[in-house]
């Protein structure tokens, strides 16, 4: 359980960070509380995707990251990261990622620094 916390935390982080500095990935809300819930449910709907849809969409590009090396993952990356947007709309959550290239530089951004999160953060459960 303290793993899956940290996990979230660590993508709420990354997300944050994302929201900071892209200015086409949004997150709206009245207050600061609501908007940290929000990032909170975000995040958690991001780690579903990733645990759920990731896996089987990398199984289906398997040639794809062998013949690009595995580049093809800042691809996937970016459609996680455009199926939690559309997502979070239909949960009526204020958070929205505008524009595929958006979604790649956001992509990029949340895995880096989320792998730097979990690498600073405990995760024992």
């Amino acid at each position: 359980m303290k793993n899956f916390v940290v996990k979230t935390l660590a993508n709420a982080g990354a997300l944050g960070v994302a929201i900071w500095l892209l200015q086409d990935i949004t997150l709206t809300g009245d207050s600061t509380g609501k908007k940290a819930l929000t990032l909170i449910l975000v995040a958690l709907v991001f780690g579903l995707v990733n645990f759920l849809v990731k896996p089987i969409v990398k199984l289906l590009t398997l040639p794809l990251f062998i013949l690009t090396l595995g580049l093809i993952t800042l691809v996937v990356n970016a459609l996680m990261l455009l199926l939690t947007s559309w997502l979070a709309e239909q949960f009526d959550l204020s958070f929205h990622v505008e524009g595929f290239w958006t979604a790649v530089l956001g992509g990029l951004i949340i895995s880096v620094v989320s792998w730097a999160l979990n690498i600073v953060l405990p995760d024992g459960d």
